[in-house]
Order: structure tokens, then sequence, then C-alpha cells
């Protein structure tokens, strides 16, 4: 091990290698199943000409390479292998540049979520994509394409980033995509980086997609008796037109658990908090107050006809916190106990179907699977609560090809990494993934780039 770290060592010199003594932080990220693992080194580039010299030593030596951007993934790709070198980007930490007549925003992959929107915000400009910790790196949400709470409206990181500076495992350098809102020039080599966690390439900067920032906003808050009233309205309002910003679901228990763990008091009474087995939250923005106002009454009234116990429009304190709240279940299962954490995503039309498998293999496993989720776009995210390990493998596997059957996928927005990939590799098209392993292949001959992500 210190072989390795010497190599590097006399690449970028000390102060860019650390190795013996390090930091815990570099040896894992959130996911719960994972152990942590202690690298070989942890190299620190300033520039995509250290990121390439990085690269180049590790190909020939046949070190393991993983990127690393803050750690704050759910699937364990920021991982590295023993024998392997974390690559951290906190010193590639710049915004290039924010140019205000094309809408885009150059990174490095170091620039933190609230690090953009603290630049952007007095520009009256916003980078939509929202996955709830905003102390997450652009170059992460990249790797996973990171998704969030404002999906439903404005999509994902892979439909807002137009273009990359990437290192390929050889050490060569290659620029795709740029300040163009289409191409259709041959194959999309962006995209294909996008989402691919580590493993094709490692990212270097990136050109982001900027919008308009909303003037003004609101929230509407609707308790239901049954989470089969709350999945059913969620395509009708999806439908009637108002464009929401945010829509997602929090069963009863959630609901209870995140509040109380940030402190929130919603004034809903009583009756109507113990009558409710789970919630609707609808955000809505708008450049003018009197469109907004218009479509928060027309948003409560059909909240109504669809059988909410009352509707709620929430003050704005009140629903900055309950936002924030939602965004922190994730700490609230893993400090309640949970032992996993999925994001299946489904047509959202197939969201009250996938529901109903949900309850019967929780019921057939002695399991409790509890959460919320982005209702707008069919990403449901839940916590399983089964620490036989043994039986949660086939709660996680029932969930997973509970979703497939339905049209959706494994994971919406966290990713295979290392935890969710034998899930993959089960339940997935066969020949799909030999596809796949060909193109790692011809992005990383010698598969140094995360391996063990993804594929084995």
């Amino acid at each position: 091990m210190s072989a390795i770290a010497d190599l590097f060592v006399d690449l970028l010199g000390p102060d860019a290698v650390e190795a013996g003594d390090i930091n815990e932080d570099y040896t894992h990220d959130e996911a719960l199943t994972a152990a942590p693992v202690v690298p070989a080194a942890v190299v620190k580039p300033s520039s995509t000409d250290d990121v390439a010299a990085i690269a180049r030593l590790a190909n020939e030596h046949g070190i393991p390479l993983t990127a690393r951007g803050a750690g704050t993934g759910l699937s364990g790709a920021a991982i590295a292998r023993p024998d392997g070198v974390v690559v951290s980007f906190e010193r590639m930490n710049r915004i290039l540049e924010i140019d205000t007549e094309n809408f885009v925003a150059v990174v490095q992959p170091g620039v933190q979520l609230d690090e953009l929107d603290e630049a952007l915000a007095p520009l009256g400009l916003v980078y939509q994509v929202f996955p709830g910790e905003y102390s997450a790196s652009l170059g992460g949400n990249v790797n996973t394409n990171a998704g969030g709470m404002r999906a439903v409206k404005y999509g994902v990181t892979r439909h807002h980033v137009l273009g990359l500076e990437a290192v390929l495992a050889t050490g060569e350098v290659i620029r795709t995509g740029g300040k163009i809102v289409k191409v259709s020039t041959g194959y999309d080599l962006t995209q294909l980086i996008v989402g691919s966690e580590g493993t094709l390439a490692i990212t270097t900067e990136a050109t982001l997609r900027l919008y308009p920032r909303a003037k003004h906003g609101a929230t509407v808050l609707a308790p239901f008796a049954t989470l089969e009233q709350v999945t059913t309205a969620v395509p009708q309002i999806v439908a009637s037109g108002v464009g929401p910003l945010i829509l997602e679901y929090i069963d009863m228990l959630t609901m209870a658990a995140t509040c109380s763990f940030v402190g929130l008091d919603l004034g809903i009474p009583d009756d109507v908090r113990d009558a409710a087995l789970a919630y609707l939250v609808v955000a809505l923005e708008s450049q003018h107050e009197d469109r907004l106002d218009a479509d928060v009454a027309a948003v409560a009234e059909h909240l109504a006809e669809l059988g909410a116990i009352d509707v709620y429009v929430l003050p704005s304190n009140a629903a900055a916190q309950l936002i924030d709240a939602r965004e922190k279940a994730f700490w609230v299962a893993k400090a309640n106990g949970a032992d996993d954490v999925v994001d299946v995503v489904v047509p959202r039309a197939s969201i009250p179907a996938f529901m109903e498998k949900v309850s019967a293999i929780a019921t057939e496993h002695g399991a409790w699977i509890a959460g919320c989720g982005h209702a707008g776009d069919g990403n449901v995210h839940m916590g399983v609560f089964q620490s036989d390990p043994e039986v949660r493998g086939q709660v996680m596997k029932a969930l997973f090809s509970a979703g497939m059957e339905l049209g959706g996928a494994i994971s919406g927005e966290h990713g295979l990494g290392t935890e969710k990939k034998q899930y993959f590799l089960e339940l997935e098209d066969p020949t799909k993934i030999e596809l796949m392993r060909r193109i790692k292949a011809a992005f990383d001959p010698n598969g140094i780039l995360n391996p063990g992500n993804v594929f084995d």
C-alpha cells in the first residue's frame, strides 16, 4: 500500500496525497449496507492535468481509481478498494463561469449545490436539480444522474448537463457537448457518461443549464385517509396543467417521524392528523403573484374533489420547513434504524399498483416498509426495516422485481454502486448487461475506473 502512495507522491507532491492515517470520511459514503474501506491513498488533484496524470499512472500500474465528491451517495459507489486510490475533488471546487446570456454555468466537480445556488441567486438564476442534500457535489450528481423533488417539472441531472470535460482511464482528455441545447452529431457521449457512476470516465468539468429564478412560490399540503387516494390523485394533479414544482407523497409514519426529527409543527388539528394515513405536498412557482394565487386555488379545489380530508396552504416559513424536513427523510430512516433504503421508479400511474405490492411484500416477509417519494415522477423512496440479512435480501429482490414488472427500474436516482448491483445483474436483461460491459471495456480497457461498481 505504501508503494502505491509513493507513486502518487512522486507524481503530485506530498501535499496532494493522503496515506497511512487516512481520514475516516474517505472510507465510506451514506449507503446503509456498505462496509467502510480504507484505500491505499487519497489523491487531491488541483487541475484536469493532474487528473490526467493520475489516470495515466494508475492505468500503467493497474491501480483502481474511485472518483469522490462530497460522499453523500446511497449506493456505495464512492467507496474505493483497499488496493485502490480515492480521487477527491475537494480542491477542484471552482465555478469557472456563469454565462447569463446563454443561461449556463461551467463548474468543476467539487462545487457543491449550495455554493452554486448562492452564486446564482443574486443573478436571478437557478440550477433546478434539487436532490435533497445541498452539500452534494456537482461531480457526484453527474456520476449518479441525481434527481430530487423538482424532477416532476424540470427532470433529472442528465436533462441539465449540456457538456462535459472528462478524463478517460488512459489519461486522454475529451470534451463533449458545450453551450448548446441540442446536438445531433454522432453518439451523445455526454449522456453516456452521466449516470455511469465513475466507471467510464472521470468528470473534471460540467456545463449546466440554468433557468430564471421564480419570484413567487407556494406550498399546499393535503392529508388523505389512504395512500391509495394520494397515489390516485397524483396523475390528475399533473394533468391539471398547473405544472407543480414539487409533487411529493409522505406516509403517516414518515411524516410523524420527520416532523419530530426537525421539530416541525404544521398546526394540523388532532382529528385530521389521526384520520390521515398519507399526505400529498404540492409546491407551485410563478413569476407572477396573481397567476400563482389562481393556481393555488385551483389545486386546493382539485385536491378537495379528489378526497382530501382538508387542504392547507402553508405559510412560507412552514412550507420551507416542511420541504427541508422531507429532504431529511433518509436521515430520519437512518436514525430510526432502517436496514436499507430503496428508490424504485415506476410509471407514475402505476404507483397505486406498486404500493399494493409493497404492502404484500412487507406482510409476507415480516418487514416494515415506510417512506415517501417523488410521486410526480414515480420515484418511490422507502426505508426497509428487516434485520435478518437473508430475509432482507428477499424483500429487496421482491421490491425491485415488482417495480420492473410494472415497467420501472431498480433505481431512479441513487444508482447501483456496489450495493444494488447484485439485483441489477440478476434481474436485468442479460443482453443489455453484456452491451454495457462492452461499452465499459471500450472506455476503460484495463478496468481501473471504480471496479466493483455496477458490474463485478
